[in-house]
């Protein structure tokens, strides 16, 4: 069983890697799209370059975050863990009460 400093470690690994506005936007974009998507797509769809796309999404899957299937000469990635995105939405939300000034709803613990 892992310590708990091997699991601050890992964790703050994926925080680095969330740390990138494109992987986020590929993320966001696999969590909205229904099934599988080829690196064209995404490349079409969110107006980025072929090999900036390649590249995050090796970064995510490297850390489990996409998974991927192989089909010929094309590699379809679908969101692995929902769960990560779900933290994005927690400081999207974060950063909203910020820029808005509003106070953050009280810890119920």
């Amino acid at each position: 069983m892992a310590s708990s400093q091997d699991l601050i470690n890992e964790a703050a690994k994926i925080y680095k890697v969330l740390s990138n506005s494109t992987r986020l936007r590929i993320l966001y974009y696999l969590r909205h799209h229904d099934g599988e998507v080829d690196v064209k797509t995404i490349v079409n769809d969110l107006d980025l370059a072929q090999p900036i796309v390649s590249k995050q999404l090796g970064i995510l899957r490297r850390y489990q975050l996409v998974c991927t299937r192989k089909a010929g000469t094309r590699v379809y990635y679908l969101l692995d863990d929902p769960h990560v995105v779900e933290l994005t939405d927690d400081m999207i939300k974060h950063v909203q009460h910020e820029i808005k000034g509003e106070p953050h709803p009280k810890n119920l613990y």
